[in-house]
């Protein structure tokens, strides 16, 4: 077969098999033989690069970063919808259609709680994507969108011009995916699925957009040159013969159907996998909408029924603690099962223990319960003329309810954590950090291969990955013998790391890979640094009282002791290698723009840091050199600006020699 007809031909099977999975969700092939042909594409590709058309699926991953979001003039407005909050109101909406247009059908949708785009097709292929903005005007977020694996890249029909509007969203599903990975991370976890999507489709970094999952749902036809329609229900049929991922819709006419319908739609609201905050009601005939027409604001042939946040009273049977991947102590009510949105609720969240200090909650409470953006149950008070005699304020236990360890309480925050080393709550957390690239280095353990090794009952703490064998890692999903092999030699390798990148990887709080060099280098032993006082930890420049305290609270816990002991019999290295330390920059600021050619951003970071500088991500009258490389931008004006020395990457480099 000649390649072109072989691109060709994996171009459609993989389309056609991508539709049926991020579409229809009816898979008709498995995961590995999709990989196997999208591979063999990605092959044909590299060597013929002149035949990669716009439809190729390995066009989803995402192109070159985007300096910026071009702004985008809708040729079809935006609009958006008038919203009312129950029954009476809807059927006044309804009297005034009738006025103009009696007997009228309309279409009855959920309100997907996403972020509103218009998806714009030329010849019956993809050609721009843009936000919502004011409805008039967006911004240009093309390439983010072809990341979106259920937006079709070409349409079987190839219509001059196309333009459909839709609701971009984060599936709960992806979300709780997300934010599990991100506190395993130690990261900022994202608020809501609604926040989620409107910040991954704004990436900069296509790339990142890809990672986040996001998917659509199609819910109007903007335009269509060379077709007609006369219903809102045709275009809806039409845009899910174009293959395009459309929103559920049922045509109804009596108040009655339409009342009863929102309804039942608030009751299944948790069976969609997105988010909804409402139902849109809106004419189902289009020459009608036109009868109709528009306000200055919105359109008077639809209205969207905002759902309220519903309230019930429970009573509080316990407070379950619960220990995160992160060691805080998280407190949970659990309550008499209640209906709320849909779902019936058992547990709300309490969130710490100033919380529950502040609006006095004790075990035998009625409490009042909602649903915190229509997803988290939360307590939004007590009924104290409820109150049974008897109860008594509720404290967090000071210690680990999982592995007994003491906990302590942030500084900085109301969070109280478990301080145990061993503690298995943390343990996805704590040995996914320990093998991490900035600790100990060990490439091929990863989160998910670390998460299988855990729930096999090959390791429990860090100590156990140096009794691991090849046959026990090869034994793994998705791990071969090479791989094991690789696995295990990269953990005999950690051994001989120096002493900060131990330092480093245990997790101690406030001790990152900066104060593990500053560390090692002090003491230039592990016992030594175990041994030290608070008063000789804050001797040392960039260590406070705090830190000191955590690292004195770390040593002296059995747990950590047990650890450290395990470590050294397994021959893992407790001393620093580095004779002298590099100083040059310290007390120094750079920032880094533009591209660099010789190294990465990271790696150029990773050297100032390596000689006591400090890499910055934004320009300031703190700053002391910029470093700029081609295609610098706004930050390279500001230090113009500022009279802030500027160094090409020629005159780094001399600067790092020097």
């Amino acid at each position: 077969m000649d390649y072109r007809e072989e691109m060709k031909e994996l171009r459609d099977t993989l389309n056609a098999h991508g539709y049926r999975y991020y579409v229809l969700d009816d898979p008709t092939i498995s995961d590995y033989e999709y990989d196997h042909m999208l591979r063999r594409l990605e092959e044909l590709e590299k060597e013929h690069p002149e035949e990669i058309t716009p439809d190729s699926p390995t066009q989803r991953v995402g192109g070159e970063t985007l300096s910026q979001f071009e702004k985008v003039t809708h040729p079809v407005p935006l609009e958006s919808l008038q919203d009312v909050f129950n029954g009476e109101e809807v059927a006044e909406f309804l009297e005034k259609v009738a006025q103009e247009v009696p007997d009228a059908a309309y279409s009855i949708e959920p309100k997907v709680d996403g972020l509103s785009v218009a998806l714009e097709y030329r010849n019956g292929i993809f050609y721009q994507g843009a936000t919502r903005g004011d409805g008039r005007v967006g911004e240009d977020v093309t390439e983010n969108l072809r990341t979106i694996r259920s937006i079709p890249m070409v349409l079987p029909e190839k219509l001059p011009r196309l333009i459909v509007r839709g609701e971009v969203y984060m599936a709960r599903s992806v979300f709780d995916e997300i934010n599990a990975m991100l506190e395993i991370e130690g990261k900022p976890l994202m608020a809501n699925p609604r926040n989620a999507a409107a910040g991954s489709l704004r990436q900069k970094d296509p790339k990142i957009a890809a990672q986040r999952r996001l998917d659509i749902a199609v819910f109007n036809l903007q335009l269509a040159e060379g077709r007609e329609f006369a219903s809102h229900d045709e275009t809806l049929a039409y845009l899910r013969s174009q293959q395009f991922k459309v929103i559920p819709n049922r045509c109804l006419q009596s108040a009655g159907e339409i009342l009863a319908e929102i309804a039942r739609l608030n009751d299944e609201r948790m069976d969609f996998p997105f988010d909804m905050d409402g139902t849109v009601v809106k004419l189902n005939n289009l020459s009608d909408r036109e009868i109709l027409g528009s306000t200055a604001k919105c359109p008077r042939w639809a209205i969207a029924y905002k759902y309220p946040p519903e309230k019930k009273a429970s009573r509080l049977k316990n407070i379950v603690v619960q220990v995160g991947r992160t060691g805080v102590l998280t407190p949970k009510a659990e309550l008499e099962p209640v209906r709320l949105a849909g779902t019936t609720v058992t547990y709300a969240t309490l969130h710490n223990q100033d919380f529950i200090t502040e609006k006095d909650i004790r075990i035998g409470d009625t409490v009042i319960v909602q649903k915190a953006g229509e997803i988290i149950p939360e307590i939004l008070g007590v009924v104290k003329e409820d109150r049974p005699e008897g109860t008594e304020p509720y404290y967090l236990p000071p210690v680990c309810p999982v592995c007994g360890a003491p906990v302590s309480r942030d500084e900085d925050g109301a969070a109280v954590r478990c301080t145990g080393a061993e503690c298995p709550a943390q343990r996805l957390r704590n040995l996914t950090h320990f093998a991490s690239r900035n600790a100990m280095d060990i490439d091929g353990l990863g989160p998910a291969v670390m998460n299988q090794l855990i729930e096999n009952g090959l390791v429990q703490t860090a100590a156990d990955l140096y009794d691991l064998r090849a046959q026990d890692i090869a034994q793994l999903e998705r791990m071969g013998e090479k791989s094991a092999q690789n696995a295990v030699k990269a953990i005999a390798a950690s051994k001989e790391n120096d002493l900060w990148r131990l330092i480093n990887a245990l997790g101690i709080r406030q001790v990152g890979d900066k104060a593990a060099k500053v560390l090692a280098s002090h003491f230039g032993t592990f016992d030594a640094f175990a041994q030290a006082s608070v008063e000789e930890l804050t001797a040392i420049d960039d260590v406070g009282g705090i830190t000191a305290d955590y690292i004195r609270c770390w040593m002296e816990s059995p747990q950590s002791q047990d650890l450290i002991e395990r470590l050294k019999n397994a021959g893992v290295n407790m001393v620093c290698k580095e004779e002298k330390v590099d100083s040059r920059f310290a007390g120094m600021t750079f920032v880094l723009t533009g591209a660099l050619e010789k190294f990465t951003r990271e790696e150029a970071g990773e050297m100032i840091e390596k000689r006591g500088g400090k890499a910055s991500g934004s320009v300031s009258k703190k700053t002391t050199y910029v470093v700029a490389g081609p295609g610098a931008g706004s930050k390279l004006r500001k230090a113009q600006e500022l009279n802030i020395p500027v160094l090409s990457e020629e005159e780094f480099l001399a600067l790092l020699q020097d």
